[in-house]
């Protein structure tokens, strides 16, 4: 029997080939359609397919899918508070510690950050879901020290992602870790000040790309974290500080620090700041890899993000709600919505947007 495509139910059976208009052929004769599926039909602008009656496959799943997202998003979140959280907090609270000792002039050791970012790194391999991660770990509490834990974990996924050994990938992460260092040397008044610095405070604060250079040279000597410190606000368009370095000047773990410390900026939540979606920020993050950040780089952070976002309940421009389903390889950010049992493909509903996304 014919069914239109936004008729169809998991558990569904092809009895033919599904070709699109261009004679791709997209699902085979006798396949069990799941959601994926579905949505991939609608994705390629299938009308409609022919079906076995629904009484021969009566044995499987024959209703439109109902599972609540917020479960399995509820268990993301409780997983990562039982097994992130405690590490993610007590890494902020080491690297206060780590700002206030070389504020009181002591000298610190890589066996301190050692055992300051090992057991998160460590907690994090193991997690997959970077969005949910990302979203939880994140508060207007100690900003420039969760920032910094931040930047490494993001600069760790980073190196993975792009395919670093795990020894090379976990000293990427520590860079992230130590991007900031050299903040510590500025006081927390500068730091945290909630309105726009003065231009004297704005040229102290550029200046922590040389202090924590310093500081760490003076901890591991020349060192790959010590360059990513000084370098990590050069650009590749020769637009960033100190040193007006241009792309193939920067090294490439600074590069990949660099785009970890940007995403995190945007994100964060601060005081004075309005709390940003992910989405969208990840759209700003798009336009500088055509500017000023590496875009071999971005491009991998937003591959390896976007399926994340897989079963995240969304806000439209129309305040309904739907459910992402399917990733669109063509525009990033414009995914296939289940909504109220449809299957809206963004690509082509180019009068909605995601406004908002859910945990």
């Amino acid at each position: 029997m014919q069914v239109d495509v936004f008729d169809l139910r998991e558990g569904d059976q092809l009895t033919s080939d599904v070709f699109n208009a261009h004679g791709v052929h997209i699902l085979s004769k006798h396949a069990i359609l799941n959601e994926r599926d579905i949505a991939k039909l609608v994705q390629h602008q299938i009308d409609e397919v022919s079906i076995y009656p629904r009484s021969r496959s009566s044995h499987l799943s024959t209703s439109p899918a109902t599972d609540d997202p917020s479960s399995s998003n509820k268990t993301t979140i409780e997983r990562i508070n039982a097994e992130i959280l405690p590490h993610f907090d007590n890494a902020v609270n080491g690297m206060v510690h780590l700002f206030d000792q070389i504020r009181s002039g002591d000298a610190i050791t890589e066996q301190q950050l050692e055992q300051l970012v090992d057991p998160l790194i460590q907690s994090i391999q193991k997690q997959r879901d970077s969005v949910s991660l990302l979203l939880l770990l994140n508060s207007e509490n100690d900003y420039t020290y969760q920032h910094c834990i931040q930047v490494g974990m993001i600069s760790y996924y980073i190196a993975r992602w792009l395919k670093y050994e795990e020894a090379e990938a976990q000293l990427i992460g520590n860079c992230g870790f130590l991007h900031d260092v050299g903040k510590s040397r500025i006081s927390d008044d500068i730091l945290n000040k909630p309105g726009r610095l003065t231009g004297e405070e704005c040229e102290l604060v550029k200046q922590h790309t040389i202090f924590g250079w310093e500081l760490i040279q003076k901890m591991k000597g020349d060192c790959p974290e010590a360059t990513v410190a000084l370098q990590h606000h050069e650009r590749s368009d020769g637009s960033g500080y100190p040193k007006q370095l241009t792309e193939e000047q920067i090294h490439p773990y600074a590069k990949i620090v660099a785009v970890a410390d940007t995403y995190s900026a945007m994100i964060s939540k601060r005081a004075y700041k309005e709390e940003r979606d992910m989405l969208d920020v990840l759209k700003e993050l798009y336009a500088l890899s055509f500017t000023n950040l590496d875009p071999t780089v971005i491009h991998t952070f937003i591959h390896h993000m976007l399926p994340n976002f897989i079963h995240k309940r969304v806000k439209l421009s129309d305040d309904s709600i739907g459910e992402i389903i399917m990733t669109n390889p063509k525009d990033f950010f414009r995914p296939v919505i289940r909504r109220d049992g449809a299957f809206l493909d963004l690509s082509e509903q180019k009068e909605l947007e995601i406004k908002q996304i859910f945990m």
